[in-house]
């Protein structure tokens, strides 16, 4: 039962019975122009009705704002679940006019069956209330009701009636948000568009939780090995040192969470936080040197020869390279090249067994990470063991813009 009467007492009936109706009075101020009603046949005013109304609809679905004030019109009047559903953009091309085209006819069509229905549908209850306590025969959608009928009983059909009219107009209600759907939704191209926004979104997520993996991964692992080595040591300078260096590297990874979680929120402040690069790889090496690893670094870089974004890169690249040799190889030389030669940017870190047995295995996530940054930069990364050193070599193309 409540599913039967609930459509009775909703809002959304009675907005979209409105929107309906607005197509009957296009028509009728169509109709009072031209041809008129008085002196021609019924068969003749609906002909050229349908004709005329036909052309003005198409003719004003050749205006690109005609589709997103429908749509705008759609949203409030015809309450979708989902707003999204109807589209509020003009139209961009013939695709669009037609399909607004579609619409508007349709529309019209529709909305002057519902109004013809609701005008006779109303009268004939008021008959039925109305004309038997006259003493007359009321008329059911312009029929006389045959003689003989009961005429006590006829205000007892008004409300089945009246039920019957409102579902009605339920019925019609819900096929022209279909229509609106259909007709006024998203067409094939801005479904692809939207799809491959989508897309890019997520693949910049995916990077930025490299970022924080790659940077609070790092900041981590240095800021155990030096706690773990100034509890051993007993030197205080050794000490100092090492909590100066757990100081710098926490203050970096707070800016680098700072930055990306700016960043997932869209606001304009997503580049209040410089993002490191090429430059601040200096103080990468020493805070790998802090942390009791040798490191000889040669970066052969001419000034601006790196795009920003291959520049950002690269620094997480060899921050990820050196994370790994914290972690498997604690206390190993770092031996690292960075040039920039034949139109791509070449990365080599060679790293030896360090001499408490660290071990390297080649499915980590961090390996899985470099792969992917360097793939979807258009080069490529490969690492494993070359006898008894660990080397990574990183190739990425020079061919991408700022």
């Amino acid at each position: 039962m409540p599913r039967i009467f609930a459509p009775l007492l909703a809002a959304a009936t009675y907005a979209r019975w409105l929107h309906l109706l607005i197509g009957v009075v296009f028509v009728g101020v169509v109709l009072l122009v031209y041809p008129g009603t008085e002196g021609v046949t019924t068969t003749r005013v609906l002909t050229v009705s349908v004709l005329l109304d036909s052309a003005l609809l198409t003719l004003a679905a050749l205006v690109p704002a005609t589709r997103r004030a429908e749509g705008v019109q759609a949203r409030l009047l015809l309450l979708p679940d989902r707003e999204e559903q109807i589209g509020v953009t003009g139209s961009t091309g013939w695709a669009d006019r037609r399909r607004t085209a579609g619409w508007l006819i349709g529309r019209v069509a529709l909305g002057s069956v519902v109004g013809v229905a609701t005008v006779h549908g109303l009268a004939s209850v008021w008959s039925l209330c109305t004309q038997p306590f006259r003493g007359r025969t009321p008329s059911l959608f312009g029929w006389q009701l045959p003689d003989g009928w009961p005429l006590l009983l006829d205000p007892m059909l008004a409300p089945v009636l009246l039920f019957g009219l409102v579902w009605f107009v339920v019925l019609a209600g819900r096929l022209q948000l279909a229509m609106a759907v259909s007709l006024l939704g998203a067409s094939s191209a801005e479904r692809l568009a939207e799809a491959e926004l989508r897309a890019e979104r997520l693949l910049e997520r995916n990077r930025l939780a490299r970022e924080l993996h790659d940077s609070i991964g790092h900041a981590l692992t240095v800021t155990v090995l030096q706690a773990g080595a100034a509890r051993e040591v007993a030197d205080p300078a050794f000490v100092a040192k090492a909590l100066e260096v757990i100081e710098e590297t926490g203050r970096q990874a707070m800016d680098d969470l700072e930055r990306t979680l700016v960043l997932l929120r869209d606001t304009p402040e997503g580049t209040a936080v410089e993002q490191p690069g090429v430059e601040q790889l200096p103080g990468l090496f020493e805070t790998a040197r802090a942390a009791g690893h040798p490191v000889e670094a040669t970066v052969e870089i001419p000034a601006g020869a790196l795009p920003g974004v291959l520049s950002r890169e690269a620094y997480r690249i060899v921050q990820e390279a050196v994370t790994n040799v914290l972690k498997h190889a604690p206390g190993a030389p770092i031996v690292l090249r960075i040039v920039v030669r034949a139109g791509q940017l070449e990365l080599r870190c060679v790293n030896g067994r360090s001499g408490e047995g660290g071990s390297r295995k080649g499915g980590g996530k961090g390996l899985r990470g470099l792969r992917e940054r360097a793939t979807l930069l258009g080069g490529e990364a490969t690492a494993g063991w070359q006898g008894d050193d660990w080397v990574l070599a990183v190739r990425l193309p020079l061919r991408l813009g700022s």
